[in-house]
């Protein structure tokens, strides 16, 4: 797949309870805010597990990154769905005969609330 400058890619995921226990197990960030539901019964999603969803353009285009900043803006719940939008904003060859990619991202909930914004760079494998 070819990208190109000014093309936006979105996707979106549904964060369930057993995402954030299976993340807690893994990274061991075990807030009380990720181990105890609220009083609606959710849980907090850790904003690690949260950043993944940017990170999905990687696997899909083969993008190794070399540098990630995100903007956590507002919690994630359980059961919230999470729209992420990137924006590609560099796509070009380097002195190597390899691709570089600059990129923004906003995702926001199913509120359309943002809860996280940030860029990223990297190359394409």
């Amino acid at each position: 797949m070819k990208l190109q400058v000014g093309e936006k890619i979105t996707f979106e995921r549904t964060f369930t309870k057993e995402d954030v226990v299976l993340f807690t197990e893994v990274s061991k960030d075990e807030g009380v805010h990720h181990v105890t539901p609220d009083e609606q019964g959710r849980f907090v999603v850790q904003g690690l597990l949260t950043s993944t969803l940017p990170t999905k353009i990687g696997g899909d285009y083969n993008v190794l990154a070399r540098k990630m900043d995100f903007e956590f803006l507002r919690p994630v719940f359980s059961g919230d769905t999470i729209r992420c939008d990137v924006t590609i904003e560099q796509f070009e060859p380097d002195e190597k005969n390899r691709t570089k990619i600059i990129a923004m991202f906003s995702c926001r909930n199913q509120l359309e609330k943002e809860v996280m914004k940030g860029s990223f760079s990297g190359i394409i494998l």
